[in-house]
């Protein structure tokens, strides 16, 4: 069995990177355009950020029509409140606080049916037998995520599939990093434990 960061990236391969820190100062010129009128300013946001919103949605809900729901609804909140964002942290880490709540608040109010993400297109050099276990794998790994607690799931989401620092997930979460850092443990301990039990039966 592959180590379980490498299990996790193997069931995101497809997942995009997130903008560079270089251009949050072109996010903040982006707020300051919108909240001076410039409605188009906040389209160009949410092109750059939509997919990494929708992920992050998607990893919480498992549910592909669930988390286009909640990504507009994250943009929604996010443009409403604009006014607000007064650059003490990037753009993006306000946007995923914002992300996370939602997530967190949809979950609290239902149980989302579970769906399968479609995976990368498949690796022309790997056989039938081995895309089949690689399959498996994602999909174990998946389900396994699913079942965290909710502050460490949230705290594995943001920095094994988003590649976000100790620092970034600290101020979307609100903790210290030292908590960040002890969820991460206890998440990657407790998805070995889980995987490790599926495949003893």
């Amino acid at each position: 069995m592959p180590s379980i960061p490498a299990a996790l990236a193997a069931s995101d391969e497809s997942a995009p990177e997130l903008a560079p820190a270089r251009r949050h100062e072109d996010d903040r010129d982006a707020v300051a355009a919108c909240q001076g009128g410039e409605r188009e300013a906040f389209d160009r946001l949410v092109e750059k950020y939509q997919r990494d919103v929708y992920r992050l949605c998607y990893r919480y809900v498992n549910n592909h029509q669930d988390a286009n729901d909640m990504a507009q609804e994250v943009f929604l909140k996010a443009y409403r409140a604009l006014d607000r964002f007064r650059g003490d942290s990037s753009f993006s880490t306000w946007l995923y606080r914002i992300a996370v709540n939602t997530c967190l608040n949809f979950r609290a109010s239902r149980k989302p049916e579970a769906a399968e993400l479609p995976e990368a297109l498949a690796d022309k050099s790997q056989g039938p037998l081995e895309r089949l276990e690689r399959d498996e794998q994602s999909r174990l790994v998946r389900e396994a995520v699913t079942r965290l607690p909710e502050k460490q799931r949230a705290t594995l989401i943001l920095k094994i599939y988003h590649d976000l620092t100790h620092e970034e997930v600290s101020a979307i979460l609100g903790s210290t990093v030292g908590t960040v850092k002890a969820n991460l443990f206890h998440a990657l301990g407790n998805l070995r434990k889980m995987l490790v039990a599926e495949a003893g039966e």
